[in-house]
C-alpha cells in the first residue's frame, strides 16, 4: 500500500513547524518527510523557518538543536523516523499517541511542555489520570504529574481531573490511592471535599493522614 493511499485528507490535519539551518545534516531528510506529508494531506500547513536567520525563532521556543519540529501539540527534537512524524500528525486527536508522547516528555523531565500545552488546550490535562494507569509510569513519572498539579494549583485547569482520581481511590492497589489522594490535595477545591471525606475511612494510615490534614487545612 502506497503512502499516499494510508493517509486521507482531513479538515482537522494538524500544522507542522519545522525550524533548520543550512548546515544541519539531518534536516533535508526532515523538511523531506514533512512535505511528504503535506502532500498526503496529514498536515495542513508546513512552516519552515531558517533559525540561523532567525535566532528568536529558536530562543522564545527554548530550541537547542535543530531539526526541530511541531505537528499539532507534538514537539520533535532531533533525528525522527517518517513513520513517527506520520503517526503524530495522524494521532492529534488520539488518546494513546498523546499520551505515550506525553509519557516520554515527563520521563526527559521535561513537565513544562506538558503545563504550557495544557494552558492553551486544557482537555489535553486528562492524560495525567491515564498515565497513573499505565505500568510504564515510573515514581519518577508520579513525582512529575504531582509538580505539574502543584505549578497549575488555582488555575482551575486541574480541578477537571478530580472525578478521574476520585475512581482510583477505590482501587485495592493501596499505592495507586496513595498517589490519588495526594493529587487530589495538591488540586483542592469544593469538588475534592467529598473524596478526603471518604478518604478518612480508607484502610492505609498514610492516606487517612493526608486527608485530614487537608480537611483541617480546608474547613467547609
Amino acid at each position: 500500500m502506497s503512502p499516499e493511499s494510508q493517509s486521507k485528507p482531513t479538515a482537522s490535519a494538524p500544522d507542522a513547524l519545522l525550524l533548520i539551518t543550512g548546515g544541519c545534516p539531518h534536516c533535508p531528510a526532515a523538511l523531506q518527510a514533512l512535505t511528504v506529508l503535506l502532500k498526503e494531506g496529514a498536515i495542513g500547513r508546513l512552516q519552515v523557518i531558517n533559525v540561523a536567520l532567525h535566532i528568536e525563532e529558536a530562543e522564545m521556543r527554548g530550541v537547542q538543536s535543530v531539526p526541530w519540529m511541531k505537528i499539532g501539540p507534538f514537539e520533535v527534537e532531533g533525528i525522527s523516523t517518517p513513520a513517527k512524524l506520520r503517526e503524530l500528525a495522524q494521532g492529534v486527536n488520539d488518546d494513546a499517541v498523546f499520551d505515550a508522547w506525553s509519557l516520554e516528555l515527563l520521563k526527559a523531565g521535561k513537565r513544562q511542555k506538558f503545563e504550557e500545552l495544557v494552558r492553551e488546550e486544557p482537555q489535553r490535562i486528562q492524560a495525567l489520570a491515564r498515565l497513573m494507569n499505565n505500568p510504564e509510569s515510573s515514581m519518577v513519572i508520579r513525582l512529575g504529574i504531582g509538580a505539574i498539579l502543584e505549578e497549575l494549583h488555582g488555575t482551575g485547569l486541574s480541578e477537571s481531573l478530580v472525578p478521574a482520581f476520585g475512581e482510583m481511590l477505590k482501587s485495592e492497589d493501596s499505592l495507586l490511592r496513595a498517589d490519588a489522594c495526594h493529587f487530589m490535595t495538591l488540586i483542592g477545591g469544593a469538588e475534592s471535599r467529598p473524596y478526603m471525606l471518604a478518604c478518612m475511612n480508607d484502610a492505609n494510615p498514610e492516606i487517612r493522614e493526608m486527608a485530614e490534614e487537608w480537611l483541617a487545612e480546608n474547613p467547609a
